[in-house]
């Protein structure tokens, strides 16, 4: 369910897909890379009991469009989630956001410190991602798209099986991500979005570039913040909740120990009770 808009976003008029629904107070989910807002599908029920979900692709991502010769950026896609909400007509929301989302929920911090956030964030929770850039861990496929040679001869010879072998690491060991593993490729491959994986990476980029307007946003923030992190995640795992706990002792930190850098996925009760719990 859901539908595509058309929304102004960095200049351009973009067809961005939006899917809304539940009843009560607005909660925003945000999603990773390289998949969708269908990462959050296993939770939606229980979280749209208490709160009126709104969850979109970002541009590049699942079923928003996907231009092929494009600078996409963190700042662009933070541009898009203010947009969807204008256009939602949402003045304050509760925050989700997993892995590449999470930098962009860090620009989002820094423009209301800043004073140009026109939504007021409630509380954010932030799942497994790169808070800390020198933390990050990328994994091998990442490196190779990012390379300027590589990541275009890469990206055009992409298919699901070595896409599948690619995310296989990022799930914990026994879990069965086979239906996970065919759904973000089915959302990544829609209209051969996997052609512009080495365009979509370049956020690695973007975190390094504004790693100190980030980390301090997310450090001197006013807004509540809570975690729900799986601590067997190559990427940003225990080695990142260690400098979350350090950096910032008072927020809510649920440590899912048997799970890896999918907890939506994984383990999506435990999830859901954490997000409605805090």
């Amino acid at each position: 369910g859901g539908e595509r808009m058309r929304l102004a976003v960095g200049g351009s008029e973009r067809a961005v897909f939006i899917r809304r629904g539940g009843k009560g107070s607005t909660m925003t989910l945000l999603h990773g890379f390289p998949s969708s807002s269908h990462d959050w599908a296993k939770i939606a029920p229980s979280l749209s009991e208490n709160h009126t979900l709104l969850l979109c692709d970002f541009l590049g991502f699942g079923a928003s469009e996907k231009p092929a010769d494009h600078d996409y950026t963190l700042h662009e896609q933070a541009d898009l989630v203010e947009a969807v909400w204008t256009h939602e007509g949402v003045s304050s929301t509760v925050l989700v956001a997993h892995d590449y989302a999470v930098s962009v929920t860090q620009e989002l911090l820094a423009r209301r410190k800043d004073g140009a956030l026109a939504v007021d964030l409630e509380t954010v929770h932030l799942l497994n991602g790169g808070l800390y850039p020198d933390l990050h861990r990328p994994q091998p496929t990442q490196m190779a798209l990012l390379d300027p040679e590589q990541g275009p001869q890469l990206s055009a010879l992409l298919t699901e099986e070595l896409f599948d072998g690619a995310l296989r690491p990022t799930f914990a060991d026994g879990f069965d991500a086979a239906r996970d593993s065919a759904d973000i490729w089915q959302a990544t491959s829609r209209e051969e979005g996997q052609r512009i994986a080495h365009l979509l990476i370049r956020y690695l980029r973007d975190r390094a570039t504004h790693a100190e307007r980030w980390v301090g946003a997310l450090q001197e923030t006013d807004v509540p913040l809570a975690f729900v992190w799986g601590m067997l995640d190559p990427i940003s795992g225990a080695h990142m909740a260690e400098r979350i706990r350090e950096r910032l002792p008072g927020a809510r930190f649920e440590a899912l120990a048997d799970v890896a850098h999918w907890p939506q996925l994984e383990a999506p009760q435990r999830v859901a009770s954490a997000l409605l719990e805090a």
